[in-house]
């Protein structure tokens, strides 16, 4: 995944800092990230999730609202509604660039911004909100204590757990007489609402409020018990992959014609953590899978490892293989089950050198009314998988190097 650093013009004009992700390989759509309130632009989720679409090919937008991170301007004088002019002006920098926004995501108070924002956007389809608050006052309660200040000087420093900041008379104004209920009745996009149940911060009635004055298409996801900022790497993971495959479903994401000599299309494979082992495999853009090593050998366990997906290759391909040879046939095969098991060898022993021959057992159970001839036969059949083949025999791997984006 390449990263721009970039700046654009909010409502005020100040420049606000962002930074665009891009897909390794074609561009298929552009998702618009808004944070969370006060928060910024890379945090743990916005980072994890922007990642996970750009593996998809989905360009992802994420910046610091005006005032915020390294964005200009004064955050004192913002309120809910520069919030929405900000999602808006990313928005027209995005189509200047010929990148129209088709995904609104929303993380907490960004999650009401992007529902009160998406009817000003024609390009966007669809609309995710994770934490999003039915009601946008709600953000008042992080900062109750100062609210008499706020009425009597204008202005109050707070500080919200990551250090302090000046909150203005506008933001407190506005939320308190938005009403979100016509903007999400009228919403007009497909709707993902993903919420913890144990959100301390923003309660899981409001993912209740939102769905019910939501027409269709909606959909509801739990988060389980993951924290109202999504800190923990696992939940942002999950989220992400949610939002993944529901996306599919409403964007145009279908791929260019595949490179000459590849009729089947990349298999790309990319680091999603650089500090272990965990990386995103991502065939086209509807298959996904995570590839990790295990706990003893430095990584997380968080997906097979690249032996276990050797051995899947072929226990996939010989259950196909006689699947097909028992269809045409016309034999009653009634199941195909197959177990592979591999004397691994893991980074560690490769490194060390060595003449080590990798082994792998397979065992094949069949069911139905199979004669003796017919399951011996069958057996056969396994053996002549292209996988199996390709192990057997040995197969040529070409490499290039080639250069990153913008290095």
């Amino acid at each position: 995944m390449a990263t721009e650093r970039i700046t654009f013009p909010g409502h005020s004009g100040a420049d606000l800092s962002a930074r665009l992700d891009l897909p390794d390989g074609p561009h298929l759509a552009t998702a618009l990230f808004a944070h969370c309130f006060t928060c910024g632009k890379d945090i743990v989720a916005a980072r994890r999730i922007a990642a996970r679409l750009a593996a998809m090919g989905i360009a992802v937008l994420r910046f610091d609202f005006t005032g915020l991170g390294q964005s200009g301007g004064d955050f004192a004088k913002t309120g809910f509604l520069s919030n929405v002019a900000d999602l808006a002006a990313a928005a027209g920098w995005l189509a200047g660039r010929k990148m129209a926004p088709a995904l609104l995501i929303g993380h907490s108070l960004g999650g009401a911004a992007v529902l009160k924002a998406a009817a000003g956007i024609a390009s966007v389809r669809a609309v995710v909100t994770i934490g999003a608050p039915f009601d946008p006052a709600h953000v008042t309660h992080n900062f109750a204590g100062a609210l008499d200040r706020i009425a009597a000087e204008g202005v109050a420093e707070v500080d919200l757990g990551g250090g302090p900041v000046r909150v203005g008379h506008t933001l407190v104004e506005e939320v308190a007489a938005e009403n979100l209920a016509p903007a999400i009745a009228g919403l007009r996009r497909a709707l993902l609402i993903m919420h913890a149940p144990r959100d301390s911060v923003v309660g899981i009635d409001n993912a209740t409020e939102i769905f019910r004055a939501a027409k269709h298409p909606k959909s509801f996801v739990t988060l389980d018990d993951a924290d109202h900022l999504i800190s923990r790497p696992a939940d942002a993971d999950y989220a992400a992959d949610v939002i993944a495959a529901w996306a599919a479903r409403y964007l145009d994401l279908r791929p260019p014609a595949p490179p000459s000599g590849a009729p089947e299309g990349i298999v790309r494979v990319s680091e999603a953590d650089p500090k272990g082992f965990l990386q995103n495999i991502q065939a086209g853009p509807l298959h996904h899978a995570i590839a990790d090593e295990p706990e003893t050998y430095g990584g997380t366990d968080r997906g097979m490892s690249p032996y276990g997906f050797l051995a899947a290759g072929l226990g996939a391909c010989t259950s196909m293989t006689i699947r097909m040879y028992a269809r045409r046939k016309g034999w009653p095969l009634a199941h195909v089950r197959v177990d592979i098991s591999h004397d691994k060898v893991h980074a560690r022993d490769a490194e060390t050198g060595g003449n080590r021959i990798d082994v792998f057992r397979r065992e094949i159970t069949l069911e139905g009314d199979l004669d003796a001839e017919q399951r011996a036969r069958l057996l056969e059949i396994a053996d002549k998988c292209p996988v199996h083949r390709t192990l057997e025999t040995g197969a040529r791997v070409e490499t290039r190097l080639v250069q990153a984006a913008g290095r």
